[in-house]
């Protein structure tokens, strides 16, 4: 159905935008063309009566200064697009390419932008289409936007690069006369206009509020199976600790544990266990992946006012009782800051997060703590059962201590000194897709040792436990013996990063606190 997802400049979310990314379909609302027309009838009437605007008949960056004639207009926006199409690196993939694309047109649909509604219809045709250009990664500082991948984007929207024919590469101008479509005529501002905003960087950050959406709720899980095996307390977990110590993010884990661990005869039959505290990967975890649970709140905030925000300059705000020079802005939402500082927070806190469950794996793994078999050997010594997993985990968070450095605290000065401050906010949202891949590795260790710890009790575990104990004896029996449990991992790696187990779960045991 043309038209699933409504693109008005105001309501787009997080995960309507992953559904174009899949390949939903886009229509604009039909009263969001008075603003576009509004805006682009202040550039016509600059053109028409010869005043000097940046961004619409004056070059870019440090070229400010310099005044195109009425003539150039049209060539001025295509060598733009051009001249700064030299992205390098892997190629973007297709589902980033569509939610970037989507977000570029959400925006321009906002009606500040001065574009020919031209534009937003190739953009929408080409998502309708899914004629999907091709796109290298890196290239983009996170100021004035992410003008290098954007640049590829807007040159097969010209007709010009390449598009996706399944996995290869091909000519956009190929495709377009295949398709009976033909390539946009740019106007003034037109091009800079698709190029100057917060478009890949808002993609890649959609990307990880998804996957952190199912990664930190059954982290919580993963954790409780965890406990469970270790025969801990539930007594850190009381809502009276929480009340005094009120941070939402607390509150709300130390609630899904509550939930997670009710009717759990492991538990119940240890309330009253000899240890006086359980290690502190176990007694803090409300504390430790409630912080985490916290700045992936603001994250959400961030991104949702992001993806529905005017981020391209000059913006236009049009007003007859002003001059038309005072209705043109040039200004500075291209920055990426909020967005480069929220995602390197994001990939610290998942570090952290990371950090605590590998300190779980080693409390079950170490027999002197744990009580259980050494690394869970059937015949200790003879075999190593998981040892070796969890120096798979404690690799995987070397690499995550490496992403938990902030890639937005650099800024390389460009464009002859005028663009001096850049929020290099790409780079750090990329770098938090990775670690959102890392962070599902790392738990996926935790929980298939959690699940093997647990084979060594005859109580049941919580409900929710147990179901997330089947689902992994799905993917990976009980040791017998020594086996390679790679191919295990990923599965279960794969699984949790997808959330559907976590979806299961909650629908067999309950929909868990957020």
């Amino acid at each position: 159905m043309i038209g699933m997802i409504n693109l008005d400049g105001r309501t787009l979310t997080s995960s309507e935008v992953r559904l174009v990314a899949r390949g939903e379909k886009v229509s604009v609302a039909v009263d969001a063309w008075l603003n576009v027309d509004k805006s682009r009838a202040v550039v016509e009437d600059i053109i028409e009566q010869d005043e000097t605007v940046y961004g619409i008949n004056t070059g870019f960056g440090a070229l400010a200064n310099q005044t195109i004639s009425k003539d150039d207009l049209s060539l001025l926006q295509i060598n733009l697009i051009r001249s700064h199409a030299c992205a390098i690196g892997e190629r973007m993939s297709k589902e980033d390419t569509r939610a970037m694309m989507c977000i570029r047109a959400n925006s321009l649909v906002k009606g500040y932008s001065g574009v020919q509604r031209s534009v937003i219809n190739q953009l929408v045709t080409y998502l309708n289409e899914d004629i999907v250009p091709v796109i290298p990664r890196l290239g983009s500082l996170g100021a004035s936007g992410d003008l290098a991948p954007l640049s590829h984007m807007a040159l097969s929207l010209i007709g010009e690069g390449e598009v996706w024919d399944n996995d290869t590469p091909v000519s956009t101008q190929e495709v377009l006369k295949i398709r009976g479509f033909i390539g946009l005529e740019l106007g003034a501002k037109d091009g800079l206009s698709l190029i100057n905003g917060t478009s890949q960087m808002c993609s890649f950050l959609s990307k990880s509020e998804e996957a952190l959406s199912n990664l930190l709720p059954i982290a919580d899980l993963i954790a409780c199976a965890t406990m469970e095996s270790r025969k801990c307390s539930i007594k850190p977990m009381d809502s009276r600790v929480q009340e005094v110590r009120p941070h939402n993010g607390q509150v709300t884990v130390a609630e899904r544990i509550r939930k997670i661990l009710s009717n759990s005869q492991i538990i119940d039959a240890h309330k009253n266990q000899t240890r006086v505290q359980d290690a502190y990967s176990f007694r803090c975890i409300p504390q430790v992946h409630g912080a985490v649970h916290q700045i992936f709140t603001q994250l959400q905030g961030i991104l949702e006012i992001e993806i529905n925000s005017a981020t391209d300059n000059p913006l236009i705000f049009p007003d007859a009782g002003i001059t038309l020079k005072d209705q043109v802005v040039s200004q500075g939402n291209f920055h990426g800051e909020i967005l480069g500082l929220i995602a390197d927070s994001m990939s610290h806190s998942i570090f952290e997060l990371a950090n605590i469950s590998e300190r779980r794996i080693d409390q079950v793994v170490d027999p002197t703590r744990s009580n259980l078999p050494a690394f869970l050997a059937k015949n200790s010594g003879l075999e190593s059962g998981l040892m070796i997993v969890h120096y798979v985990a404690a690799a995987a968070l070397s690499e995550l201590h490496a992403g938990s450095m902030p890639r937005s605290a650099f800024s390389t000065p460009t464009s002859g000194g005028q663009e001096d401050f850049v929020s290099m906010g790409a780079t750090s949202c990329w770098n938090l897709t990775k670690s959102c891949e890392l962070l599902s590795q790392v738990l996926a260790c935790e929980l298939l040792i959690a699940c093997e710890a647990l084979e060594y009790t005859n109580l049941k575990p919580s409900p929710h436990v147990e179901c997330l104990y089947k689902l992994v004896r799905k993917v990976a029996e009980p040791l017998v013996s020594d086996r390679s449990t790679a191919s295990e991992i990923e599965k279960i790696s794969n699984e949790l990063y997808a959330g559907g187990w976590l979806a299961r779960i909650e629908a067999e045991c309950g929909i868990l606190p957020r």
